[in-house]
């Protein structure tokens, strides 16, 4: 599915109740990988994970081969959440009130996520006996 845009909700630090939306941001590919987007006063939290299920033994492989540094050598924070069915990452970053420095931001992203995973998985594609 492609996503033309993602929508930018301000949360409750507290409640985690959501409070408004702070705008519509264009997306290019890997929009479709974004699962949450929100800002809590601090910063932009986007998490996103491989959008489709993955195999258990695809699990560890693509968090052993999946480049964090791509994403912090642009300025940005990330952590994996090991916690999900799927593999999933969350990224910080600074919110600005310029429309145009988010959007930038976000398009950046998406195309790292893009790029990182389909990476990842070729990486991956014959490691199976290793995992299991």
């Amino acid at each position: 599915m492609q996503f033309s845009s993602l929508v930018l909700m301000e949360v409750d630090k507290e409640t985690n109740q959501f409070v408004k939306e702070l705008g519509s941001y264009e997306a290019s590919e890997g929009a479709e990988f974004v699962t949450k987007l929100n800002y809590s006063g601090d910063l932009i939290n986007l998490t996103f994970d491989t959008h489709e299920d993955v195999l258990e033994w695809q699990f560890s492989a693509i968090y052993d081969y999946f480049n964090d540094d791509t994403f912090r050598s642009k300025g940005y924070l990330i952590e994996a959440i090991d916690d999900e069915y799927n593999p999933t990452w969350l990224v910080k970053f600074k919110y600005s009130d310029d429309h145009m420095v988010v959007r930038e931001a976000i398009i950046e992203i998406c195309e790292l996520i893009k790029q990182e995973l389909k990476e990842v998985f070729i990486k991956i594609k014959d490691k199976e006996e290793e995992y299991k």
